[in-house]
């Protein structure tokens, strides 16, 4: 039965999007009540279908702002700008945060069913109500940043790190192995950055003949030699306003690399044949897998530009020394290589051998092994026997035992929904599981907590209080891991 309202009170329609608990009958005649009219939609797939009818969205967030992104990336596409309201629990300050960085009108405590503070929060988004039921060409704004699987302490802390390093207009020189997952971790800084609006450039430069780099680079004018039929803007200036990224910098030939100094100095570049100076907006994100230090000393290398790219470093860690996300890695790879209707499942054994590896191939070895074992796979039932690894490296000294058979589907991060079911409680589950066996092995291969907060990524206060916490929601397993 409909609740009755006053018909005094101007009534919003507002899509309500909750994974984790329903909303009861005195819940939903409170906001009848204030003006609210709440459709309750449990998947993006009924947010979609509904979002013509709706004014307002509220939407429950925990664990991460994730789910705000990915309703933003559909509204997007769909060329709808409706306002949203997030309900977050109290003590995650650090969602709030997000929440309102990603464009949430405003924030609730998830627990928060007082009449005044929801008028408060109904007040201020009511300003785009009347426009949101006739979508038009949407203001530009920022794109949501993209979904990136951080779940291993050490990569939670470096893309914290890297949300605050692209607030900065600063150069930035990404280290780390070969794919590790540098140009991701680039795309991070770009989207989560002032210039988000603006273009993601990127040049390898190592896959371009050295003749060309200039030319891509710097551009050139009409006539300025044999076969330049008409002016080309190089990537410096098609960057403009974004971002540019120049992966394997230390491929970079010498000349080029005083040329590249200058502009970076100067801030601006005369093409190749022209007479007149560009000014440049663009943001340079350099990355490398060779030690730039060695690189200077054999001459290989300017340190002058070394200074100049490395205002901020970031280390992009080897897989091997995040082990917390290969599991989530491989069950976003699975999902997004999966048919429709398949679910696949991972053995225990399987998964010891797949968190063990050295991974010296990284996140890209680690899709190829993936992709092997769905071919080989009969029955979406990955085993052991389907893992083929390209190199036969020794298993980590910290190997972690005891695993269970698990539906990867569960570890998926929010905005990496499948077929557009919101992922709730499950992905929670998935995700404490896995942080559970990670401190686990820390603790057992370890002298001290000190020491297991250390190889964690995490201060001895941290480990303490998930510890605790363990202790009122896993008793036994929190009992073994004290013992």
């Amino acid at each position: 039965m409909q609740p009755m309202y006053p018909s005094s009170i101007p009534q919003q329609t507002a899509l309500w999007l909750d994974p984790f608990r329903k909303l009861s009958a005195s819940e939903l005649a409170l906001l009848g009540a204030l003006g609210l009219n709440a459709r309750v939609v449990s998947t993006l797939d009924e947010l979609q279908d509904q979002l013509a009818n709706a004014q307002l969205l509220v939407i429950r967030l925990a664990g991460s702002a994730e789910l705000l992104c990915e309703v933003q990336s559909l509204m997007k596409n769909m060329g709808f700008d409706l306002p949203v309201i997030c309900r977050v629990e109290r003590k995650s300050l650090e969602i709030v945060v997000a929440a309102m960085q990603q464009g949430a009108r405003y924030v609730l405590d998830a627990d928060e069913w007082s009449a005044p503070q929801w008028q408060a929060a109904m007040a201020k988004p009511a300003e785009k109500s009347a426009q949101a039921l006739h979508p038009s060409p949407a203001p530009q704004r920022a794109p949501v940043p993209r979904s990136v699987v951080y779940v291993d302490p050490a990569s939670r802390n470096l893309l914290a790190l890297a949300q605050k390093v692209a607030q900065a207009n600063v150069t930035v020189l990404l280290e780390g192995p070969t794919g590790s997952g540098k140009e991701v971790l680039a795309r991070v800084l770009h989207e989560s950055s002032p210039c988000a609006l603006g273009p993601f450039v990127g040049l390898n430069c190592a896959a371009m003949p050295e003749l060309m780099i200039e030319d891509m680079l710097f551009g050139h004018e009409k006539g300025a030699f044999t076969g330049a039929l008409k002016e080309h803007k190089g990537l410096f200036e098609q960057a403009q306003g974004g971002t540019l990224f120049l992966d394997e910098i230390a491929e970079m030939p010498m000349h080029l690399q005083a040329k590249l100094l200058r502009v970076l100095q100067e801030r601006s570049l005369m093409r190749l044949g022209g007479e007149r100076l560009i000014a440049l907006d663009v943001r340079v994100i350099a990355a490398t897998n060779k030690n730039l230090r060695d690189a200077i000393a054999q001459r290989e290398f300017r340190e002058d530009l070394y200074f100049r790219l490395s205002t901020f470093k970031l280390r992009v860690p080897t897989l091997r020394e995040r082990r917390g996300d290969i599991l989530p890695l491989v069950a976003r790879m699975l999902a997004r290589h999966a048919s429709e209707g398949q679910a696949y499942r991972v053995s225990a054994q399987a998964q010891t051998l797949l968190m063990t590896y050295a991974w010296p191939g990284n996140v890209r070895e680690l899709e190829n092994v993936t992709l092997r074992a769905m071919v080989l796979c009969p029955d979406h039932m990955i085993t052991q026997e389907h893992l083929m690894f390209d190199d036969a490296a020794p298993a980590a000294p910290h190997a972690v035992q005891d695993f269970v058979e698990t539906d990867l589907s569960t570890l998926i991060p929010v905005n990496e929904q499948v077929r557009g079911v919101a992922v709730g409680r499950a992905l929670h589950t998935g995700v404490k599981n896995s942080e559970q066996r990670l401190i686990q092995a820390a603790l057992e291969t370890t002298g001290t907590r000190n020491d297991a907060a250390r190889k964690l990524g995490i201060s001895p206060r941290t480990l303490r209080y998930k510890l605790a916490k363990l202790k009122g929601t896993t008793p036994e397993l929190a009992t073994s891991l004290e013992g």
